[in-house]
């Protein structure tokens, strides 16, 4: 049964190879990159690198001056920068539901992060980028974080991944064990080298693979407290720790960027690099930074969801370009899908677009949209249309608590931002102007009324509680014998006391 899939990559890759001999006959291939969007006869490889809990400043291509990145500023100088990315969520599970499938997480039910003990996933059923390049004839391999539920069935071999090598969750959670493809290496993980590791399995995989089109997700456990560093790493950034383990992960990007080199596959590879929310402030100096944006992971603000992102396919993409149109973590599934050939499910609600033009030009989104989700529900709780934005009122701890916690927890009002003119969100404009806020309220109500329409089930992201109705007379037994038991210690203790008064008594008398 499962010769069956290889088997029609086999053929795939075969006719593939067929059509390659044809370019001759049909014309030259391009030298210089192409950047008119239009169709390529050969489909790249794909490398999505995603770092975890990376600020929106912590790069020095968006504006860091303590942490030295010279691998991925190099990625923006050869490539393109997107200023105006989104993570699909303010927190990694969702968010990366949100990038694997080109959905919002709220369609599957997923409302926070899978907790060591949760028996839940992300349902089998959503198809994945691994799952669509799959019909292109491509190899698909992952290494690092998953996340998106630890029992088998939901694990990344059976969401299209035919290889796997990394771990289930965060690298702050029980039960942290790598995986290699389906077995369990029972041994400690020793976290300083965890970067390095992910790193090793990455151009190995690269190197096996060279001779087929490929997809390989490189999701870091870093920069994600407990921060670790392998030695020749540590102390070397003015950033601190953090800076050190950030300047691991460019060290890691440029060794990937080099094997591409190393087996002439750079030119038609398209590597994106970016970050699953943004950086987890309440962390203090074991956090990064958003740079000039409000807030930080967990929260709906720019700070949590806008994420530093580059990405690199000198076929394709000119050098030194920008792109600051509104593009998100749902429009990868859709533009992967395009650039392989694929066509995208017809039987379920897809979010986001394919946005190949966005990366091979300068043409801007004609509709500059994002719909912002909760780190703690599946519910939306803002929505931009261009250079505004609106955020929904929540209720929360008192605001002057949040210098402290700095986990937009806080209760505030209805909110509305005009990002060209207040980039980081000062001043509410929602009195201003009534009639825009009516429509997108209105947008966003229609959005979850469409999401309530496909009745998706809640996922339990923690282990439910036990339920001990019935264990009355085990408790009260339970508590009779304690109470016995208490009731001979202290008579113990009583008798030793009486014992030993009664030998200082007998002393002094003889005395």
């Amino acid at each position: 049964m499962t010769q069956c899939p290889n088997l029609a990559r086999t053929l795939t890759r075969w006719l593939s190879g067929g059509c390659l001999l044809l370019l001759p006959l049909l014309g030259s291939a391009a030298v210089e990159p192409d950047t008119t969007g239009s169709a390529q006869i050969t489909p790249p490889n794909i490398i999505v690198i995603l770092a975890d809990d990376l600020g929106y400043g912590d790069i020095g291509s968006f504006g860091s001056e303590t942490i030295d990145t010279p691998r991925i500023d190099e990625m923006a100088e050869q490539g393109l920068k997107l200023p105006q990315f989104y993570a699909a969520a303010p927190v990694c599970t969702p968010s990366r539901a949100g990038l694997l499938t080109g959905r919002y997480s709220a369609r599957m039910g997923i409302e926070h992060v899978f907790m060591y003990d949760a028996h839940d996933g992300m349902d089998s059923s959503e198809i994945t980028i691994a799952e669509q390049l799959q019909k292109a004839g491509y190899d698909t391999g992952m290494v690092g974080k998953w996340h998106l539920g630890h029992l088998d069935r939901y694990m990344p071999w059976n969401q299209g991944f035919e290889e796997f090598y990394g771990v289930p969750f965060s690298n702050d959670m029980a039960n942290f064990f790598f995986y290699e493809n389906q077995k369990i290496i029972h041994e400690p993980i020793d976290q300083r080298y965890l970067t390095k590791r992910y790193t090793e399995k990455a151009l190995d995989y690269i190197e096996r693979h060279q001779k087929a089109p490929f997809f390989l997700y490189l999701a870091h456990s870093m920069p994600h407290v407990p921060l670790y560093v392998s030695p020749e790493f540590e102390g070397k950034s003015e950033g601190g720790l953090y800076g050190d383990v950030v300047e691991e992960l460019d060290w890691s990007t440029g060794e990937v960027m080099d094997k591409l080199a190393e087996l002439d596959l750079l030119d038609n590879t398209l590597v994106i690099f970016t970050s699953d929310n943004g950086p987890w402030l309440g962390m203090g100096d074991h956090a990064g930074t958003a740079g000039p944006l409000r807030d930080g992971k967990g929260s709906a603000f720019e700070g949590g969801q806008r994420v530093p992102t580059v990405a690199h396919w000198p076929a394709r993409i000119a050098p030194g370009s920008v792109q600051n149109s509104v593009a998100s973590f749902v429009d990868l599934m859709p533009t992967f899908s395009a650039l392989a050939g694929v066509e995208l499910p017809t039987d379920r609600a897809i979010d986001g677009e394919d946005i190949t033009h966005l990366l091979t030009s300068e043409v801007e989104r004609e509709e500059q949209r994002f719909f912002y989700m909760s780190a703690g529900s599946a519910e939306v709780t803002g929505y931009r249309d261009g250079d505004w934005k609106i955020k929904l009122p929540r209720k929360g701890y008192p605001v002057l608590i949040e210098p402290i916690l700095k986990m937009d927890r806080y209760s505030h009002g209805l909110l509305l931002f005009n990002l060209k003119d207040d980039p980081y969100e000062q001043n509410n404009l929602v009195d201003e102007h009534p009639e825009r806020v009516a429509a997108m309220q209105q947008i966003i109500a229609d959005l979850e009324t469409n999401i309530a329409a496909e009745k998706p089930r809640q996922r339990y992201m923690r282990g439910t509680r036990s339920d001990k109705k019935g264990y009355g007379p085990l408790l009260v037994k339970g508590g009779l014998l304690a109470m016995v038991l208490l009731g001979l210690v202290l008579g113990a203790f009583y008798g030793v006391y009486r014992l030993i008064r009664r030998l200082f008594k007998s002393k002094s008398v003889g005395a």
